[in-house]
C-alpha cells in the first residue's frame, strides 16, 4: 500500500536553503517512503514520530497508518537542537493531518 506523503510548510522553506546535490537526495529519501515508512535504519522518536539519517541531515516525520500518510515535520542537520521539542513537532504533524 502507497502512502501519502505530506511535506509541513517549514520542511519546504528548509529544502530550498539545502544545497541541490543533498537535496535531491533528501527528496528521494522522502518519496521513499510513500512504499516502505519504516525502513531499515528509521529509529522511533516517540508515538507514530520517526527520525532516518541521510547523510548529515536527519528526517523527522510521522506515520498515520490508518489514513495512509506520511508527514514530514522536520528536516535538520543533526545538532543538539535536532530532536528538541518531540511532543510540538508531533502536535504539528496531528494539525497537519487534519487539514
Amino acid at each position: 500500500m502507497a502512502y501519502n506523503l505530506k511535506l509541513h510548510r517549514d520542511v519546504e522553506k528548509h529544502l530550498h536553503r539545502i544545497p541541490k546535490k543533498q537535496r535531491e537526495r533528501l527528496v528521494a529519501t522522502m518519496r521513499s517512503l510513500r512504499d516502505d515508512p519504516r525502513p531499515q535504519g528509521a529509529v522511533k522518536l516517540m508515538g507514530p514520530l520517526y527520525r532516518i539519517r541521510k547523510g548529515e541531515y536527519r528526517i523527522v516525520y510521522a506515520v498515520f497508518d490508518e489514513q495512509a500518510v506520511i508527514i514530514v515535520s522536520k528536516v535538520a542537520r543533526r545538532t543538539e537542537a535536532t530532536y528538541r521539542d518531540l511532543a510540538q513537532l508531533l502536535e504539528r504533524a496531528g494539525r497537519q493531518l487534519g487539514d
